[in-house]
């Protein structure tokens, strides 16, 4: 591992300080593309118009006339947070249209991924006119098709990226797919479909169905949730949408369900930050869709009962706790397997004991102790057919869905479905081909992985003057939009580590020297000591215990 600084516009930092931002976040936005404080303001007017996404007016249209014809809708959802969130947005948005909507979430360990044949079999049973897909159905061919066979319409809304082939829907809104010119391709789920509900609104007004003003804004905690927990490039347009949805909750007006979902954490609302979208809010909405039924997570998002909510935290929050239980001793197998074989170069881990709805979690914890592309597969079955179902997570420098597509054209029927991201996809191959799958996509990803990506490198903020390591600074950085491709700051200095202790058997407390003042530190996950003087880089935090608040160096890697 290397420990480097990121590059720093000198020209646009001079330029923030001049215009008043604090040194320390001049140099940190300089380094991440920032140039000038406009760049900073985040208010809803500066959002990007839905009219430049292509047939967002259709998809407006579609629904306003299913609305005014009082047709039944229904909401088919993923089972992750971005899905869940997605899924409240148009409910509560289309109910106060006055629309009837429904929704339904696939069971992911008996139909899988996505808007498939038997998925719209299912949704038959509730008679709906139209199908509308959030955060999935781009791949949808097949239950598109079969949806057309019964007589049931699809508006299709997602972020996710095409395959070769369209859905036959009766319309598709997703800034990703061919002939979009929508300038932000990083738009979670949510944010598509928070944006057709905006483009809907402005239909319904034009056509004078809205039977009172709907505040939309009111939906932006949903959004900002959505968008930090699918962890999607935070490129302006999803910083401001964040902004606009942490500014909601910190006012106290929050969705009861995610003030419920922050206290049964211990998280103060009016506290929150993105990284509680992501850490703690997230994880827990989750895991209803990793370990039971998404139904839980939604119901939790578009209540109003605040008792309701607060009982649908409280299970979310426990399987939460088993679901980190049952991550633990799968990771633990991995890490042995890892151990156990000659080859470090191995990419692929299957166990038949290990539950599908955590193996992604695995895959993201190998990949980041591995340095490389990983996917872990668990056993499944679809239409009766026994199948292993895969979550993979990559390192920068190696796109894993156009990794998976490469191997899919090389060994044609290998692959029954995939699909995803750079980061992070998800595929399906039946149980007997896991080995041949295994080589073949361990020798396409070491042809596309390019050699400077090979090595780990920990990009950081640089040394943290003295002067500037205060409590004011770091509760400063808290309160700011961080995540994917817009990282939270990490700093590097040398330090002497004066003393060293396990603390909850996982963590190692610290105590930190550096030009003569002390510092208290921790190193979480990790209880292996350290040397007595470490260059590390690290995060500047605020611990908060018996009401007192000190800075806290949280060490994430040394050398």
């Amino acid at each position: 591992m290397k420990i480097i600084d990121r590059t720093v516009d000198e020209n646009a930092r001079k330029g923030l300080i001049a215009e008043g931002i604090h040194p320390v976040l001049a140099r940190i936005y300089a380094a991440r593309s920032i140039r000038s404080a406009a760049d900073l303001d985040y208010r809803p007017d500066k959002l990007l118009a839905p009219k430049l996404m292509k047939s967002i007016e259709d998809a407006a249209r579609l629904l306003a006339d299913a609305i005014e014809a009082k047709k039944k809708l229904l909401i088919v959802a993923d089972y992750d947070a971005d899905g869940a969130t997605a899924c409240a947005v148009g409910m509560r948005a289309l109910r106060s249209f006055g629309a009837d909507v429904s929704y339904l979430v696939p069971d992911r360990f008996k139909l899988g991924y996505g808007l498939s044949p038997e998925l719209v079999d299912l949704a038959a049973q509730s008679r709906p006119d139209l199908i509308i897909t959030v955060d999935n159905g781009i791949a949808s061919v097949e239950g598109v098709a079969r949806a057309a066979q019964l007589g049931i319409a699809t508006l299709i809304t997602d972020h996710h990226l095409p395959g070769d082939a369209l859905p036959a829907a009766a319309c598709i809104v997703n800034p990703n797919q061919p002939g979009c010119g929508f300038p932000s391709k990083a738009l979670a789920g949510v944010g598509v479909m928070f944006y057709v509900m905006v483009a809907l609104r402005a239909e319904l007004r034009e056509r004078k169905l809205l039977r009172e003003e709907v505040n939309l804004g009111a939906l932006t905690d949903l959004v900002a949730l959505g968008t930090v927990a699918d962890v999607v490039p935070l490129d302006a347009n999803n910083r401001n949408l964040v902004a606009q949805g942490l500014k909601r909750l910190r006012a106290g007006r929050g969705a009861p369900g995610i003030v419920a979902l922050l206290r049964a954490a211990g998280r103060s609302p009016q506290d929150a930050s993105s990284f509680d979208f992501g850490f703690i809010v997230g994880p827990r909405l989750n895991a209803a869709g990793r370990l039971a039924d998404m139904s839980l997570g939604i119901e939790c998002l578009i209540t109003d009962d605040e008792a309701r909510a607060a009982n649908c935290a409280r299970e979310l929050d426990r399987l939460n706790g088993e679901r980190r239980s049952i991550e633990a001793g799968m990771l633990e197998q991995a890490l042995l397997a890892v151990e156990n074989i000659s080859s470090l170069e191995r990419s692929c881990f299957f166990n038949a004991d290990w539950h599908q709805g955590v193996v992604g979690i695995v895959a993201s914890r190998l990949k980041d102790r591995l340095h490389r592309a990983v996917v872990c597969f668990a056993k499944a079955e679809e239409s009766g057919v026994p199948v292993l179902r895969g979550s993979g997570r990559s390192i920068p420098g190696l796109h894993l869905r156009d990794c998976l597509d490469l191997v899919a054209k090389r060994n044609p029927g290998l692959l029954r479905r995939f699909g995803g991201h750079a980061a992070a996809a998800g595929l399906t191959i039946a149980e007997a081909d896991y080995e041949r799958f295994a080589a073949a996509f361990e020798r396409i990803a070491g042809e596309l992985l390019p050699p400077e990506a090979r090595t780990r490198t920990v990009e950081t903020d640089g040394a943290l003057e003295p002067m500037h390591c205060t409590l004011d600074l770091a509760t400063t950085l808290g309160g700011q939009i961080w995540g994917q491709g817009f990282p939270q700051p990490l700093f590097c200095d040398t330090f002497t580590v004066e003393s060293q202790r396990v603390v909850g058997e996982r963590h190692l407390k610290l105590r930190l020297a550096k030009d003569g003042r002390r510092f208290d530190g921790m190193r979480f996950g990790a209880v292996d000591a350290l040397p007595g003087q470490v260059r590390a880089a690290y995060r500047l935090a605020v611990n908060e215990f018996n009401g007192l608040k000190n800075i806290q160096l949280n060490l994430e890697h040394f050398e």
